[in-house]
């Protein structure tokens, strides 16, 4: 059983490797959080993005806990920040805080799409602006 993991681990890391960017694998919400606090709100702004749009991105859900402001969570898209929010310690709303903070990042993933269909890119390639 061991063996038929290690082959298959390495033929999914050869064939990840030859890929291009088309064969990105989609639809990933990485958990980054560390508290109680953090877990609630991932799982519910993870709930409320599947429930309304198709997963054709992957986003990073970070928690950075303080004991006197509460956490700081924040979400990533293509590296770069769309969301930040401190949670307070006592947070009773957090689902409610979750599900505009999903529809809040959906938003901005659909402005930033946008932005960059509409990028012209006649002499210069994506990667190099």
């Amino acid at each position: 059983m061991n063996r038929f993991c290690v082959a298959l681990i390495l033929v999914l890391t050869t064939s990840m490797a030859s890929a291009g960017e088309e064969d990105e694998m989609l639809g990933f919400i990485i958990d980054d959080t560390i508290s109680h606090i953090g877990h609630d709100f991932y799982y519910s702004f993870s709930e409320r993005l599947r429930a309304t749009s198709p997963m054709d991105f992957n986003l990073v859900v970070r928690e950075r806990p303080s004991a006197r402001w509460g956490s700081l969570v924040t979400v990533e898209y293509q590296q770069r920040l769309v969301y930040r929010r401190f949670l307070p310690p006592n947070t009773v709303e957090l689902k409610d805080e979750a599900y505009n903070a999903a529809d809040e990042v959906r938003g901005q993933i659909v402005q930033r799409k946008l932005e960059a269909l509409l990028q012209d890119t006649t002499d210069l390639e994506r990667d190099e602006l």
